[in-house]
């Protein structure tokens, strides 16, 4: 297949398999012509690089599922290159949660702060005739 049938199967554009090509991430064979030519396998070289990095993982660490895969293993994730790049995500993954997990805390404490204020300073006792609290200027 052509760059523009890989690009189109694969839900990418023909300038990002070029990239990942540049990157050493995919080889093309060349026709006759010219043109690049592609097989299936390719195809799934490059499925696997866009579901890792839809995972969020950056374009370099989905290099050892590529070579796992052109080393015939039938999943980019068996080999124990792949494994390790799964671990430090992982790590990273657990480091932002518990990040995340701390601020959600720290909000937390300040809504519950401010919600304690408004609820206290609507329980002042308002005048019945004007409307305003007795603290207020015009009281």
């Amino acid at each position: 297949m052509r760059i523009g049938e890989l690009a189109e199967r694969a839900g990418t554009t023909t300038r990002t398999l070029r990239y990942y090509e540049a990157r050493g991430l995919l080889t093309a064979r060349r026709a006759g012509n010219g043109y690049r030519a592609y097989g299936e396998e390719e195809l799934r070289l490059v499925r696997q690089i866009r579901l890792l990095q839809e995972f969020g993982f950056e374009l370099e660490d989905t290099r050892p599922f590529v070579e796992c895969l052109r080393a015939g293993h039938p999943d980019g994730d068996t080999c124990p290159a792949s494994l390790e790049v799964y671990r430090r995500k992982l790590a990273e993954l657990d480091d932002c949660l518990a990040r995340l997990g701390a601020v959600r805390e720290q909000v937390a404490g300040q809504l519950a702060r401010a919600e304690l204020m408004v609820a206290s300073a609507d329980a002042e006792p308002r005048c019945e005739l004007t409307g305003q609290s007795p603290t207020d200027h015009g009281g």
